[in-house]
């Protein structure tokens, strides 16, 4: 049976700088649980299975059951209180929206992990595990890290988010593509699946998409990349990614230390790979994919032509006839020189700068490094680098960090929210009130929120390493990653200052004041003060026109780093003042003409709406004095549904156009979103009606243990590709209903 542990760790090959403190790994041990425990965590897979055959057209995100067994069991919280019905005619009242309430705060408390934060998962794109199994199964280590049990969890998750037509999408829940269903193809044959394996002829289903839809030569730009690694592609069929950009001054305005974090950390691995045109042995299993996924024999594929193949299915960002000369010049031009002495000296020296940058990123995060993409990347380079060094190791040592599993099995994901979700859990508990309830809860939050936060900057000369400094930020996952981000950053800030004005035996022991310094100092580094926009992990780079470089298919906006939100959350003083100042007019200015704003990292218009609003409010915009809350407001009452709810569609996000779920039904997430932001705009206050026929839908909504059903993904990333994050369903409602119940009733003592 699986086990989550958490903040665990030892060994040669790992290090830390807090004593693992939010590390959660799962592991298997077959003297594990009872035999009824067992049968619990087959019943939900099961249940999982079905419900998915019955509507692939709505196959959900996973609702994290296995980990919520375990931690409800261990925190031994009674969760028996009945749950409240309300009928057609009734009305909720307070003691129904109290008892909902505590019932959400109990379920709360009881999947808190030991180490204070909230774990689960954070993942669904389908490109994220097939990375990581390519290398494993070059370097030989895929049956070392993965055990028989691994491998069947894997292969679990691969087959259930296959869709009706063969293919898999970008992410769980969209249509079929090239780089989803030849990645998740290849990753099944790896994992030990034959070419006509799987359920109702599963592997051939798939094959049949990806032949039907052009072959594996038509796969974006990124998978052009990995199956080349593989060996079931050519590097002669990908645009160039030349390392010798990375030897020019860095004062260029074109200088990849300029990109966008991820951005970067994305095309220097890939631009290694590249340079060095590595793949891996060329196996009969390789030999037989070569067959498999291309319409034509291996060696009569004109690579040249497939530079520029990409499946219609996957192409959201079209590339200029700019970028197309740009990569065409290189190919034809400088690539054959590159290739020649002396020229091929100027190549290795760009190698080695590359390598000495990834060694001191992958160092600064303990090897963890800034998200699953550029993990599996690193551990490609390390290994064509050098099979037998160290490096590999310390990589091959965090991959546990990266794997969750729930009821559709196991997969790669993100990197992990411990942060964010625990920032926000926070919060939600705080609004509660019900502090009979939070035993020991807050104060193991506050434990964690203070061990997460980053106590010095990167190690030695970090900014020649193209990296800024981070003493006073919090990461999105913990601690290690070591990567700055500034949501996450604002929200545990508004947490240490909450829990420092409460009693310690309620809330633990306050931070000290230099470090809420330390975090303010990071948040006004991070805005701009031209147009008070916040950036997220790096200052923002002025240098828009570098977008029309973008190199990708997938995503858009990604070259640079830019301002996409702001955050207000401060007391104030002169230069905080200053700060705000800018950051309203910034919000105000980014208004859209039906009152709302877009969400960069949750669908989307009501995440962003229910965001701004909130900051707003914190800094005394009414709706009385500011057209842009009432604005706002008005956007959330136009877009309720008939039946008291929210539910919009994640096709908003790429079509920057507000779409509600099909057939205009409610997703708990999103109304829970939208109750926030009219309570922050003052609905409670003017017309509680909305509010009262959203809390209900919330109160009948909750399950018997005080959690609410998994619905659709709500959380998204670069417009394009959504992302599970599996606790919004238990923090967001437990949210709203705390502030509605403390809005609309503020006198109820039940």
């Amino acid at each position: 049976m699986w086990k989550l542990k958490i903040a665990e760790g030892g060994g040669p090959y790992l290090f830390s700088t807090n004593n693992y403190v939010g590390r959660q790994i799962w592991e298997f041990d077959p003297d594990a649980g009872t035999p009824e425990e067992r049968q619990d965590v087959e019943k939900a897979r099961e249940e999982y299975k079905s419900n998915f055959k019955k509507d692939r057209a709505r196959a959900l995100p996973c609702a994290d059951l296995l980990m919520r067994m375990q931690l409800k069991k261990e925190s031994n919280i009674d969760l028996s209180i009945p749950p409240v019905r309300l009928g057609e005619k009734e009305e909720v009242t307070c003691e129904a929206a109290t008892t909902a309430l505590r019932k959400a705060v109990r379920l709360n408390c009881a999947i808190q992990a030991s180490d204070g934060h909230w774990a689960a998962e954070n993942a669904g794109p389908m490109f994220f595990t097939p990375p990581l199994l390519i290398i494993l199964h070059i370097s030989g280590a895929i049956n070392t890290i993965l055990t028989p049990q691994h491998k069947k969890e894997m292969i679990r998750y691969i087959y259930l988010h296959q869709n009706d037509d063969g293919g898999w999408g970008f992410y769980i829940e969209g249509h079929s593509t090239m780089i989803g269903s030849a990645l998740s193809y290849i990753a099944l044959r790896l994992l030990g699946e034959g070419p006509d394996d799987g359920e109702d002829g599963a592997m051939t289903k798939a094959r049949k998409w990806i032949l039907d839809n052009g072959g594996a030569t038509g796969i974006p730009s990124w998978g052009k990349t990995y199956l080349s690694v593989l060996g079931v592609y050519e590097w002669d069929g990908c645009n160039p990614l030349p390392p010798e950009f990375w030897l020019f001054p860095s004062f260029l305005p074109y200088h990849p230390a300029k990109m966008w974090c991820y951005c970067r950390t994305t095309y220097m691995p890939m631009s290694y790979l590249y340079g060095r045109k590595y793949n891996g042995p060329i196996t009969d299993l390789v030999k037989s994919l070569r067959q498999e996924i291309h319409t034509k024999p291996y060696d009569e594929i004109d690579w040249n032509k497939a530079r520029h193949d990409c499946c219609k299915e996957d192409l959201y960002y079209h590339h200029t006839f700019i970028q197309d000369l740009l990569w065409d010049s290189l190919h034809y031009l400088s690539e054959p020189i590159m290739k020649r002495w002396p020229f091929n000296k100027i190549r290795e020296r760009a190698l080695q700068k590359t390598i000495k940058y990834m060694r001191y990123g992958a160092e600064s995060s303990r090897y963890i490094t800034i998200g699953c993409v550029e993990k599996s990347l690193q551990m490609m380079c390390w290994w064509a680098e050098d099979p037998n060094g160290d490096e590999f190791k310390y990589h091959l040592a965090r991959v546990p960090d990266y794997l969750w599993l729930a009821e559709d099995g196991m997969k790669m994901q993100s990197f992990g929210s411990q942060i964010w979700d625990t920032s926000l859990a926070t919060q939600a508990l705080l609004a509660s009130n019900l502090v009979e309830e939070y035993g020991d809860s807050l104060k193991k939050a506050h434990f964690y929120i203070k061990e997460s936060q980053i106590k010095e900057n990167p190690a030695g000369d970090f900014e020649s390493m193209y990296r800024h400094f981070t003493k006073g930020a919090w990461t999105f996952s913990d601690q290690d990653q070591g990567w700055v981000v500034s949501d996450c950053t604002a929200e545990s800030l508004k947490c240490l200052l909450t829990l420092s004005q409460m009693p310690p035996e309620i809330a633990g022991e306050k931070a000290d004041t230099e470090r809420i310094y330390d975090a303010v100092n990071v948040l006004l580094y991070l805005q701009n003060p031209e147009n008070g926009g916040f950036a997220i992990w790096e200052p923002p780079v002025p240098l828009p026109c570098l977008q029309v470089l973008n190199p990708s298919e997938l995503f858009a906006d990604i070259v640079v780093e830019t301002d996409i939100h702001t955050i207000i959350s401060w007391t104030p003083e002169k230069k905080i003042d200053i700060s705000l100042a800018k950051a309203i007019g910034f919000l105000e200015g980014r208004q859209w003409p039906d009152g709302s704003w877009y969400g960069y990292w949750g669908i989307c218009f009501i995440y962003g709406t229910f965001f701004v609003l909130g900051g707003l409010a914190s800094a005394g915009k009414t709706y009385i004095n500011s057209q842009a809350v009432r604005r706002g407001v008005q956007f959330l009452l136009s877009t309720q549904n008939e039946e008291g709810g929210w539910g919009e569609s994640l096709e908003s996000c790429p079509s920057l156009k507000y779409q509600p779920l099909e057939g205009n039904r409610t997703n708990l997430v999103q109304t829970s979103w939208a109750m926030l932001g009219l309570i922050y705009g003052g609905q409670a206050e003017r017309d509680p009606t909305p509010l009262h026929r959203a809390a209900k839908l919330l109160i009948n909504a909750q399950m018997d243990d005080g959690d609410f059903p998994q619905q659709e993904i709500t959380g998204v990333y670069m417009k394009n590709c959504m992302l599970h994050y599996a606790q919004y369903r238990n923090i967001f409602p437990m949210w709203a209903l705390g502030e509605y119940r403390k809005r609309v009733w503020p006198s109820c003592r039940v």
